[in-house]
């Protein structure tokens, strides 16, 4: 049986379905990431786990125990908020010792586990500074030692890293998966943020509209979306809408041009589908007229986006606009302007049957 469990999950505020039937099975010590854009339902989740909110229908399962219509206090589980949320006028330590002081543990062990955790997340220098006292990152350590220190059965972290600068958010989310691998704490991340949730989860579960589009281990999201809606969030990818011509010998047509991919062996000649290839494997070669051979689109560099070791080329072919990361340090020889032809591979692209367009979506202001 699961650790923690998510069992049809629904909720409703007046018309807007914030939840419509979302199943989470995790096992203890795992790491999980609710991802999705603002207004998916992955807070209303977190509070529902919480206790904070109920739930409509479904139920909340902790280590074989019931707890939807447990109280908050009694569900031992540690809360991060992305504003912090220490009380002004105690020092670090103070923060941490809260909840244990709350809870009548003794003065020795309480002071013990409070120098642990203080060390656990690197802020033994800190440990009589007030919250002003500290930078944002510092603060949101000491957010996260004194959730800790109830030892939780679930840790709960609502976009934590949100407030903080590109640099600490980087080194904090690596302090986050180190704790969470080192003390084996089950996990429950929401974020908006891919880069992210890729980068310190076990899983991840991409949320539209209510509903889990698609959860597996960050690879399988990366490497085999299974929605347009999840191709189109987890990183950059470029979409060639296609139809099946060919289903033995795995040819699609996109806007008159041939194309043999694997994927499409065994498809319906006929079938519309959508070939979804990431910039990384579709590979620019300069043209001096512009004429595509197989397995390629003809078109022109539009922009250059610098990215460090790798630029991102923006092409314009007839009817799709590509995007190619290219080496840096062979950009000089596909100037803005420059023809090129785009080489999609056979191998390493993904299929999807295209019923219809994934719904248009925005992100959170602060991540464009």
């Amino acid at each position: 049986m699961a650790y923690l469990e998510l069992n049809e999950l629904r909720r409703s505020f007046g018309p807007v379905v914030a939840l419509n039937g979302i199943n989470v099975s995790l096992d203890q010590g795992e790491f999980l990431s609710l991802l999705g854009p603002s207004g998916c339902g992955k807070t209303t989740a977190l509070r529902l786990v919480a206790g904070f909110d109920r739930p409509d229908s479904g139920s909340i399962v902790v280590d074989g125990k019931d707890m939807t219509r447990v109280s908050p206090n009694r569900r031992d589980m540690g809360m991060v908020f992305q504003a912090y949320s220490l009380f002004p006028n105690m020092t670090a330590e103070q923060n941490v010792e809260f909840g244990l002081r709350i809870r009548k543990n003794k003065r020795g062990a309480r002071r013990k586990r409070v120098k642990e955790l203080l060390e656990l997340v690197g802020l033994e220098h800190a440990v009589k500074r007030y919250p002003h006292q500290l930078s944002g990152g510092m603060q949101q350590r000491v957010a996260l030692a004194r959730a800790l220190a109830i030892e939780p059965r679930v840790l709960l972290l609502d976009e934590p890293l949100s407030a903080l600068d590109a640099k600490v958010r980087v080194q904090l989310r690596e302090e986050i998966r180190r704790i969470q691998t080192q003390l084996g704490i089950t996990t429950l991340y929401v974020t908006h943020d891919q880069e992210e949730a890729l980068s310190v989860s076990d899983h991840v579960a991409v949320m539209w509209s209510g509903r889990i589009e698609q959860m597996g281990t960050p690879s399988e999201m990366y490497s085999a979306p299974a929605t347009p809606f999840v191709a189109e969030f987890i990183g950059t990818m470029n979409r060639l809408q296609s139809v099946v011509v060919d289903g033995e010998r795995g040819e699609v047509e996109h806007a008159g041009t041939r194309l043999t991919v694997d994927a499409a062996r065994g498809r319906t000649r006929g079938e519309k589908v959508m070939v979804l290839v990431r910039p990384e494997l579709l590979v620019l070669e300069p043209s001096a007229n512009g004429a595509a051979g197989d397995n390629t689109l003809a078109g022109e560099v539009v922009t250059h986006t610098f990215l460090g070791s790798v630029t991102r080329l923006k092409v314009q072919s007839r009817e799709a606009e590509l995007i190619s990361d290219v080496a840096t340090a062979r950009v000089a020889s596909l100037p803005v302007g420059q023809p090129v032809v785009a080489h999609v591979p056979n191998e390493g692209t993904r299929l999807l049957t295209l019923t219809e367009e994934p719904a248009s979506f925005e992100l959170d202001p602060d991540n464009p």
